[in-house]
């Protein structure tokens, strides 16, 4: 018997559709807070010294964050190839604009502090802004370009044409996406400061925290009345074939269905969890903010980004990424994967190295926990 077979090839899917959900809830929970510290970095911090505070609060750490990052896009290219195609060939300029602030943080940490010059260090801690800024921004707006569908095909030799345009991104719903995303990642990262700082730090942290996870409740609650009321919804038309070939092209869809994305939660009522847990996770991490909690205020944003992100799956599936433009080419679980043999292969890797990956971090996460204070900073041999 070959081993592949004994999982189906819509198992398979299945399986790689929630460890995709998984990979970017990851990122968003562990990376997270490190865009949220450099977005508040410039407002929490106000002298040079409280700034290296705040930078060393997630220096050592936010490389391995990114591994989130690096296995999300590597599961994607594997798994999801025509969803790789499509998504950094579409969003190519905003991929772009995300990638080059994400460069600006590690040449920030870098080179901060190598001269003396007020004008320096501060020209820097803006760029450490722009790189906690911009990807917040845009993959959120990413993410409501994805709800409302993609302007792309598919010609019959499978090549995947864009019709879109860089400023067609920036709709208002998509921006609206965005600023949910950068409001939950701003409550995420001052969560992280009021646990890994005190003083004047962790006061102003706690009070952008605060009026970020009200934004989040707020955005969050409009972004969902309009996906109700304004977004369509997508939805199969013709039989499901599960375990067929990946080609989009052998289906038929509907568009602009009134409550489309919400069809799911009254079909499978456990779903309302994700949403629930969005709203519950924010309200839970303002509570926080306001007795100090600290540690498991940081859970508890960590809890609402995940909601946010799983609901947005439930609401859409089994599409991943909906066509605006030709209907048919929608892609989807169940024809948008790599092969049989290839989501087996990539299941058995990720059961070997993810548990290591959740190990070494969370033993690098035991090795810095603690409070950095300004002591550490004007003493330490080995301080950003």
């Amino acid at each position: 018997m070959i081993l592949h077979t004994l999982l189906d090839y819509d198992t398979l899917r299945v399986i790689w559709w929630l460890l995709l959900g998984v990979l970017l809830i990851g990122f968003a929970v562990t990376d997270g807070f490190d865009l949220g510290v450099g977005t508040l970095l410039p407002f929490v911090a106000r002298e040079d010294v409280e700034r290296r505070v705040v930078i060393n609060t997630i220096g050592p750490i936010w490389e391995g964050n990114q591994v989130w990052l690096v296995l999300g896009g590597g599961a994607i290219f594997a798994a999801w190839p025509h969803i790789y195609a499509m998504s950094f060939s579409g969003f190519y300029l905003a991929m772009f604009a995300a990638l080059f602030a994400l460069i600006l943080r590690p040449v920030g940490f870098k080179y901060r502090s190598k001269r003396e010059s007020p004008r320096w260090r501060s020209s820097w801690d803006w760029c450490l802004f722009i790189g906690g800024f911009v990807p917040s921004l845009i993959f959120g707006v990413a993410i409501g370009n994805v709800l409302q569908g993609v302007p792309f095909h598919f010609t019959p030799d499978m090549r995947m044409i864009y019709e879109g345009s860089f400023l067609g991104l920036l709709n208002p719903f998509a921006i609206l996406c965005g600023l949910v995303s950068v409001a939950m990642l701003v409550m995420h990262g001052g969560a992280w400061l009021s646990v890994r700082t005190d003083g004047a730090v962790a006061d102003r942290a706690r009070r952008f925290a605060t009026v970020a996870a009200i934004a989040t409740i707020v955005l969050y609650a409009l972004g969902g009345l309009l996906v109700w009321q304004w977004v369509g919804g997508f939805q199969w038309s013709s039989p499901h074939i599960a375990n067929g070939p990946s080609n989009p092209l052998m289906k038929t869809v509907q568009s602009g269905v009134a409550g489309g994305w919400l069809a799911n939660y009254a079909a499978h009522p456990w779903t309302m969890a994700a949403p629930a847990l969005g709203f519950l996770g924010a309200l839970l991490a303002l509570l926080g903010l306001r007795a100090r909690w600290e540690g498991l205020t940081v859970i508890f944003s960590g809890l609402s980004i995940a909601g946010i992100i799983l609901s947005v799956g439930a609401s859409m599936f089994p599409f991943i990424v909906p066509s605006s433009t030709h209907l048919p080419s929608a892609l989807t679980v169940w024809d948008a994967s790599s092969s049989h043999l290839t989501l087996f292969i990539m299941l058995v890797c990720a059961i070997v190295f993810v548990p290591i990956i959740l190990a070494y971090t969370a033993w690098v996460y035991s090795v810095i926990w603690g409070k950095v204070r300004p002591h550490d900073i004007t003493h330490g041999d080995h301080a950003y």
